[in-house]
């Protein structure tokens, strides 16, 4: 027997119930703040995620899937959205502001443990072609409303501001200095980076304790990048949003200025606790090969770890379970379930002729159905059974009022 590769997840009933409940909430946010459905490819150029990503980043250097395809290119299966969304706006030719929705599997190498799969899937915001604070506020605002619709508990928001590229360099210099006078107390990892990126040595959990005193960005804010931050904390608070401001917040790849954040959740532990984040990322354009600036801001949310968050809701699978209790009528039965379904109901039946009325409400109340529409002798006179499964009771319905029957109950 071939079993999953270590690092992935078959996901199936019942758990795929909140999968698809999570996912059906994006799609129907996202429609409602104006975001656009792409369908991205799961692989790309290399390059283009060494030169978004960062090649300092533990994205690049450890954990991208990335070989040699049979034209001898170097091609990635996607560790994230971002760089691809990106790069299909500039090739589209697009202009002005665009703003799209995702959801799909993303890849990384791994270490296998709770809340960081070697395939994980993410749901994916962008709001392309705007330089303006409430953009951040609106994809910030979404995220907070995603959580609340899928009935995720204790939502917590970090918000930081890492500044410009301008407002940066004093503030590298500052920080280098710092981190060179404690070296021989960081890990291995962040002295190598203190000379090409030492703001990823403020994330760096091991270091935590040696880092508490460094210089933070936060501290270092240009004027145009304080008004910026300003604006969106003032927006977020009209829009009732509760955040923290946490100093240290950097995000992990090096495409980032301005505002960044983070949501976690009371109800989600683990090493890698973050439910999702994002912030904005002007300077991407350009740095995959753009002739102009890009202003942008964007969001990724982890599926996996929001379906463990997410509070224990029965899912009702199904409206309806037909029981055909006289198989002379199975051909009306199928017409029934199809008339059904075309009226936009959630129905099924058992498509076998051989099965008792018995076993048929055995699978009925495995279906998860609320009710039971049975097919029998009142047929003929234009009639149903309907039966709810959690009551037991029983309703005589003409064929043709069923759907407001359900309505009304």
């Amino acid at each position: 027997m071939i079993s999953r590769l270590k690092g992935t997840d078959d996901i199936l009933p019942p758990e795929s119930h909140r999968w698809r409940r999570l996912l059906r909430a994006f799609d129907d946010l996202a429609q409602r703040y104006g975001y656009d459905l792409a369908v991205m490819p799961a692989i790309e150029s290399t390059e283009l995620f060494s030169r978004a990503v960062g090649e300092t980043t533990d994205v690049v250097e450890k954990q991208m899937y990335t070989f040699e395809d049979r034209g001898g290119r170097s091609v990635t299966l996607r560790p994230e959205f971002t760089a691809g969304m990106v790069r299909a706006y500039i090739d589209s030719g697009a202009q002005g502001i665009v703003k799209l929705a995702a959801a799909g599997p993303q890849f990384r190498y791994e270490q296998p443990q709770k809340g960081r799969r070697r395939q994980f899937y993410q749901v994916d915001l962008e709001y392309l072609g705007e330089a303006a604070p409430g953009a951040d506020a609106e994809v910030i605002e979404f995220s907070y409303r995603l959580l609340e619709m899928v009935g995720v508990d204790g939502i917590g928001l970090r918000l930081n501001s890492i500044g410009d590229a301008s407002d940066r360099i004093a503030y590298r210099g500052l920080l280098q200095d710092y981190l060179r006078r404690h070296q021989s107390d960081l890990s291995e990892d962040s002295r190598r980076r203190i000379d090409s990126n030492p703001l990823r040595v403020l994330d760096s959990k091991a270091d935590a304790e040696v880092v508490g005193d460094a210089p933070v960005p936060f501290d270092h804010l240009g004027a145009e990048a304080a008004d910026h931050f300003s604006e969106v904390r003032s927006a977020l608070d009209t829009l009732g949003i509760p955040f923290e401001l946490d100093p240290r917040l950097v995000r992990g790849l090096d495409y980032y200025n301005r505002t960044v954040f983070e949501f976690y959740s009371s109800s989600f532990e683990a090493a890698q606790s973050s439910l999702g984040g994002g912030g904005r990322y002007d300077p991407l354009a350009e740095l995959i090969g753009s002739r102009q600036a890009v202003p942008a801001v964007g969001v990724a949310m982890g599926c996996d770890r929001i379906v463990e968050a997410m509070a224990a809701v029965e899912v009702r699978r199904l409206n309806i379970y037909v029981v055909v209790a006289d198989r002379d009528r199975t051909s009306d039965a199928l017409r029934w379930v199809a008339d059904l379904r075309g009226r936009g109901l959630k129905v099924d039946w058992d498509a076998s002729t051989a099965r008792s009325v018995k076993s048929q409400f055995k699978a009925a109340n495995r279906s998860g159905a609320d009710v039971v529409s049975i097919v029998g002798a009142e047929w003929s006179a234009g009639m149903v059974s309907m039966k709810v499964l959690g009551t037991g009771e029983e309703s005589k319905v003409p064929v043709e009022e069923v759907e407001e029957w359900m309505k009304q109950r």
